[in-house]
């Protein structure tokens, strides 16, 4: 993290600047004095000063020196590097290094694919130069998942070759395990414990339909971001193969000519949403030669730590988490600063806000650990780096409560807790929304796979119980909700023009810090309900 003196740097804003970012606030005599602390926050974090607060940038380093000074105004020590709040986070930016080159080797000889119209290729996290050469097998959607009796790998030799699989997962598993096995890193996975050594995404009528090739060919310049390994290359989860390129349709059309399955069929079968493919060794081999271009990147989680008070419990951890960053600067609009003021300046607010709460009514049985992540917005990068190198033993933390975009521009009547049934983390859940008034409500969108998609999820990796809760959908809320995930998400939008209750956020804060409290001081830790999925597939602590 950047030395930076915020008075200096923000001194040296043109005043139009700050005087714009700075609209008049509410009379202070019109907001609590909880609300207005709230307000405060998120007018500084989702200021044009900060320009999105994008990992890497030196408007991020900015916001997570404000955030330690407020973590340390709060009374919390430092829990990050060197005896500071900064965790230092090593990041690798890469992204394709040129076009790349795709040959199939079928029935009729040797073929060049195009790219652009039959492939893009994927950057590899892990190297400059990617060059595999091997027989392709088609193992459908590429899952393993025996709980719904499903194993599209069942009597295949996948060792040595390319596994090529169509995009998303079946219909008829839940929303959060859907999620989950469909997307490329899992099937990575199953890919390269099966010995696969690449995989190949194939576009189907369907998937071009909700994203069409065409924008992934405009959009495969773009710079993706990992953590750095010692050796300065990206950290790719344990166990995956190289993703190589995706395919187009004509591009699979190709790669299936002469296979006792046609295209055709397997592309008609892919418009249903609960497809069962017939999965088989393709007569071709595909040879693949990509390159990656990489770019070092520094950027800092920031760590505050509360100790517990209990002699034995205060060994154990309670994780309070929140991402600090945002977009950035992007978009030909006259307006290209995507503030973030719900995502997540407001998570950030609450979380220095429920650490003041802490600093009144005193310290817990078991620590507290306050924790602004970085690179959320890169792929939950900086909470990843956190779980994989946690600055107290892996082993004490318990349980992570995260906050992310709370969408507070109505008065919610009821809460969603996104994981909140998967763990004995549920009843103290119902027990602090219900002491606060409203209703527990379940997942309004479970399709969605909100609880994989969040801080919390590198924690639930780890075995450990994890929760994020969101206002509900009641009376105004399904409303406000769905104008602003199409109006206001990642666009310069999110900003302070929107109609933002700032007395919700105290309610939402309230919620959050009685969670919190009850984990911490609680007799016993939280664990998984008996048989859950993510506790048993990521070996955490089980109820009997």
């Amino acid at each position: 993290m950047r030395r930076l003196i915020l008075a200096l740097c923000l001194t040296s804003l043109p005043v139009a600047v700050i005087a714009q970012d700075t609209a008049p606030p509410a009379a202070p005599a019109s907001l609590s004095p909880e609300a207005a602390a709230i307000k405060s926050h998120v007018m500084f974090l989702a200021s044009d000063a900060m320009r999105g607060r994008e990992a890497g940038s030196p408007e991020y380093d900015i916001a997570a020196e404000y955030v330690a000074a407020q973590f340390f105004a709060a009374g919390l020590k430092p829990g990050g590097d060197k005896g500071g709040y900064a965790q230092a986070v090593p990041l690798v930016a890469y992204k394709p290094d040129g076009q790349g080159t795709l040959a199939i080797t079928g029935p009729a000889g040797q073929s060049a694919l195009t790219f652009g119209t039959d492939y893009i290729p994927s950057p590899n996290a892990r190297a400059t130069e990617t060059k595999v050469s091997a027989p392709v097998v088609f193992v459908g959607y590429g899952i393993v998942a025996p709980q719904y009796g499903r194993d599209d790998y069942r009597g295949l030799d996948v060792k040595g070759k390319i596994v090529a699989f169509v995009s998303g997962s079946p219909s008829r598993m839940t929303g959060e395990e859907r999620a989950w096995l469909g997307s490329l890193t899992t099937k990575a996975r199953f890919a390269a414990e099966r010995g696969a050594i690449g995989t190949i995404t194939l576009v189907t009528p369907r998937s071009d339909k909700q994203r069409p090739f065409a924008r992934l060919v405009e959009a495969n310049g773009h710079t993706r971001m990992t953590w750095a390994n010692p050796d300065g290359t990206g950290h790719v989860e344990e166990g995956g193969v190289p993703t190589l390129a995706t395919l187009s349709l004509t591009g699979a059309q190709k790669l299936f000519a002469g296979a006792r399955t046609s295209w055709a069929k397997v592309a008609r079968e892919a418009e249903k949403a609960d497809a069962s493919f017939k999965a088989e060794a393709l007569p071709a081999t595909l040879s693949v030669a990509t390159k990656t271009m990489f770019d070092k990147a520094r950027s800092s989680n920031v760590v505050g730590v509360l100790p517990g008070s209990d002699p034995a419990l205060s060994r154990e951890v309670v994780v309070l988490s929140a991402h600090l960053d945002h977009v950035g600067v992007s978009g030909k609009a006259e307006d290209k600063i995507h503030n973030g003021a719900l995502d997540n300046a407001i998570g950030i607010a609450s979380l220095i806000e429920e650490a003041k709460r802490f600093q009144k009514q005193g310290p817990t049985k078991r620590t507290i650990l306050f924790l602004a992540v970085t690179a959320e917005e890169k792929g939950l990068i900086g909470s990843d780096y956190f779980a994989n190198h946690p600055t107290v033993p892996a082993d004490s933390i318990i349980a992570n409560v995260n906050l992310d975009m709370p969408i507070l521009t109505y008065r919610f009547e009821d809460m969603v807790a996104f994981g909140g049934d998967r763990s004995t983390l549920g009843p103290i859940i119902r027990r602090a929304v219900e002491g606060a008034g409203v209703a527990l409500s379940p997942d309004p969108i479970p399709d969605e796979g909100i609880f994989v998609r969040s801080d919390h999820f590198r924690f639930v990796q780890k075995g450990v119980p994890s929760v994020f809760l969101w206002p509900g959908q009641k009376g105004p809320g399904k409303a406000a909700v769905e104008h602003f995930l199409s109006t206001n998400y990642h666009k310069p939008s999110d900003d302070l023009s929107q109609p933002i209750q700032w007395q919700e956020g105290v309610r939402f804060v309230d919620v959050n810090y009685r969670i919190a409290r009850e984990i911490a001081d609680a007799s016993t830790r939280p664990v998984w309900n008996k048989g859950d999925y993510f506790g048993t597939l990521f070996k955490g602590p089980m109820a009997p």
